[in-house]
């Protein structure tokens, strides 16, 4: 039997961080999820911990269990980031991304490898600042619509009696 490599040991530790991570933002017991994969406790146990076997379809089932995006679940290893696995949990932002990327394979099927590198690049960097922009500015927007309102509610809402300087 061989050993493992750093890389590989590395690499399981990752995973397991975002098996975890998931399972306690979803505020679920290994005992919760192992009932719904349909797993023994000890069985889970070891595929949480990095030290069972691993496949995408036992990912997908952990995913299922937890109602968590699997494939941000695999892209947490290679980005080296176990957070990314609850940051997608509930927008499911990698399994949209495959899913757009797959309709664009299904349009273009072989003139797919016509696009180039650099048109690729700048149509993600975009996006990225789309992205970051529309999160960034709906905080701001909402932070200004609610002092607008609560401006306007506070005077219509206290009876002039009450409104300091009133007796």
């Amino acid at each position: 039997m061989s050993r493992k490599s750093a890389d590989e040991t590395a690499q399981d530790m990752i995973l397991s961080k975002a098996l975890r991570a998931v399972r306690l933002h979803r505020r679920l017991r290994p005992s919760e999820v192992a009932a719904a994969m349909g797993l023994p406790i000890r069985t889970y146990e070891h595929f949480e911990a990095g030290s069972g076997r691993v496949s995408y379809e036992r990912i997908a089932s952990f995913a299922r269990a937890t109602n968590s995006d699997p494939l941000a679940i695999l892209a947490s290893v290679p980005l080296r980031s176990p957070e990314l696995a609850v940051r997608c949990a509930d927008n499911k932002l990698m399994t949209i991304a495959m899913a757009s990327l797959r309709d664009l394979e299904l349009q273009l099927e072989d003139e797919l490898e016509m696009l180039e590198a650099r048109t690729l690049i700048g149509a993600f960097d975009r996006l990225v600042r789309d992205l970051v922009t529309h999160v960034r500015s709906r905080d701001v927007f909402a932070e200004t619509w609610l002092q607008e309102k609560a401006a306007r509610v506070d005077g219509a809402l206290i009876p002039e009696r009450l409104k300091p300087g009133k007796v």
